[in-house]
């Protein structure tokens, strides 16, 4: 009874899902404690993003007294108690558009109307987060806007002339980094605990816009951007090596890791963290912290963040310091440092390119590897590189961070271990995880095939593009559909991860409208 009476309390304090500080709304698992517990563990819904994505019909504490006084104790009672107090959303009909004939590039042009979303309020009691301006999903299950997916189905969106879509993406990340902070890994705010890769500041340089107060608010949004992810120094000491998102290395310089502000189970992935954290030793808060860090990565999961390859539940990410993060986070200190050049902000400009100077060398001295031929991962615990080559190995070539000479050894790297018949593998290790190999992603293709580029491997990264749209065009030629990812070993659709392979595809459709603007010789509706 008292814990009955303790969680009837909770709610009605909680009233709608939204505490009283507004810049923190409650998750699902916050809001309905044990209701959502149960639907989660019991797996009432086989996807466990269902429930977390769905909208309350009425006030939260009127449902949890209803709850806590009827207490369903079946499967089918508890999903008659679900269905009648939540719109939930329909799994059945996901967002796709299937063409039998269309030429791939009409394709990917009519998707744009197909996955445009308008701008929407705060809706009481839903996860999601309102936006004040359009926005392009992924697709399939993912109904809001993911961080780093947008840059890349930006590079689609340029492609086919649609600036007033990114455009407006940049304004409503403005509006979330103002709201919040930061930006979250999506726009639910059961992701506000953490974000993903860094890639606004990359974002910006894709509008065309001249106006001074618009650029003004990116350069604004820019800084507090890397506040949130430099937050951490505050609280590093002689006997605290990391905090949040930062760690202090042996020669004191600084760089980042990922890290989430919880360490509780993801509510989208609730029955999945807690049955991880049960094959763990290890308390299981620090394993959902784990967990959590690498979804902030995009990489989940990968063997990039796991002791042993074949085991999730040796995942330790926030010991690991990564390339691609550290990388971006360079672009990002360079942008505000171009930006502040662009106001006259001489003293902001000298800073930010002292940031982007000592990171760099912090770079070059802990993760490049002259021997291994290779920018890697660092942890930071066992003062190790790690062992697993990936194609984040990649990331300083695509910004510019590499000289010359790592260039040239990397490209080696890639044409001997990371090429596959059909693109650019993400790893090598095969275990099941989605981002190891088999799969290949589009995202990676374009980090892969830029960065090459910009240090004049044009021939290999040709090659990767094309082999990557041969993969992608047959199967399209079957169903009609673009695809989340690809297994670049076989030249099939992808799988592995938690969810089923979803359709749609925002960065698919971006990445491969992008090459086949770059190589307009392949396009493969082009007569040869």
């Amino acid at each position: 009874m008292y814990r009955a009476l303790l969680l009837l309390s909770i709610f009605v304090f909680s009233a709608y899902g939204h505490s009283k500080d507004l810049h923190a709304p409650q998750t699902p698992a916050d809001i309905y404690g044990a209701l959502f517990e149960r639907v989660q563990i019991e797996k009432l819904f086989a996807d466990g993003k269902t429930f977390v994505d769905a909208t309350p019909k009425r006030e939260s504490a009127a449902i949890m007294a209803d709850f806590l006084a009827q207490n369903p104790t079946t499967r089918e009672s508890l999903h008659r108690f679900v269905n009648a107090n939540f719109d939930l959303p329909d799994n059945s009909s996901p967002v796709t558009f299937v063409s039998e004939h269309l030429p791939l590039r009409d394709h990917i042009k009519k998707l744009w109307s197909q996955l445009e979303r308008p701008a929407f309020g705060e809706n009481r009691g839903s996860s999601a987060l309102g936006l004040p301006a359009k926005f392009i999903v992924p697709g399939g299950r993912f109904r809001e806007v993911y961080y780093w997916d947008t840059y890349f189905t930006m590079i689609g969106l340029v492609a086919d002339g649609r600036n007033d879509l990114v455009d407006s993406m940049l304004e409503n990340f403005v509006s979330l980094i103002d709201r919040y902070g930061h930006i979250p890994n999506g726009t639910r705010s059961y992701y506000l605990s953490r974000s993903q890769p860094p890639f606004f500041a990359l974002m910006i340089r894709f509008s065309k816009t001249t106006d001074k107060l618009i650029l003004k608010k990116y350069l604004s949004a820019l800084q507090q951007e890397h506040k949130y992810w430099m937050a951490g120094r505050e609280c590093i000491n002689l006997k605290t090596v990391a905090c949040e998102r930062v760690v202090k290395l042996p020669d004191g310089n600084l760089l980042n890791r990922y890290w989430d502000d919880r360490d509780t189970p993801r509510d989208e992935s609730y029955a999945e963290d807690v049955a991880t954290a049960k094959l763990s030793a290890r308390p299981a808060a620090e394993v959902y912290r784990h967990l959590r860090a690498g979804a902030e990565s995009g990489w989940d999961f990968s063997s990039r963040w796991l002791s042993d390859p074949n085991r999730l539940h040796t995942i330790h990410t926030t010991d690991i310091i990564p390339i691609d993060l550290n990388t971006l986070l360079w672009a990002q200190e360079k942008e505000i440092s171009r930006l502040c050049n662009l106001f006259d902000d001489k003293s902001c400009e000298i800073e930010f390119d002292q940031k982007a100077l000592k990171r760099a060398a912090a770079i070059r001295k802990y993760l490049w590897i002259g021997k291994e031929k290779r920018f890697a991962d660092f942890d930071f615990r066992t003062q190790k590189i790690t062992g697993v080559l990936s194609a984040a190995t990649l990331y300083p070539l695509f910004m510019g961070l590499a000289t010359q000479n790592e260039a040239d050894a990397v490209a080696l790297t890639t044409q001997r271990s990371l090429v596959a018949s059909g693109g650019l593998r993400t790893t090598q290790i095969i275990n099941g995880q989605q981002w190891d190999n088999p799969n290949g992603w589009a995202p990676l293709q374009w980090v892969g095939v830029t960065g090459l580029a910009n240090y004049g491997k044009l021939d290999l990264a040709k090659n990767i593009s094309a082999r990557w749209i041969q993969t992608l065009n047959k199967p399209y030629r079957e169903t009609g559909k673009l695809l989340e990812k690809y297994d670049v070993e076989n030249r099939r659709p992808g799988g592995g991860g938690e969810y089923p392979l979803q359709d749609g595809f925002g960065w698919t459709n971006g990445v491969t409208r992008g090459l086949i603007e770059r190589f307009a010789d392949l396009d493969p509706d082009v007569s040869k």
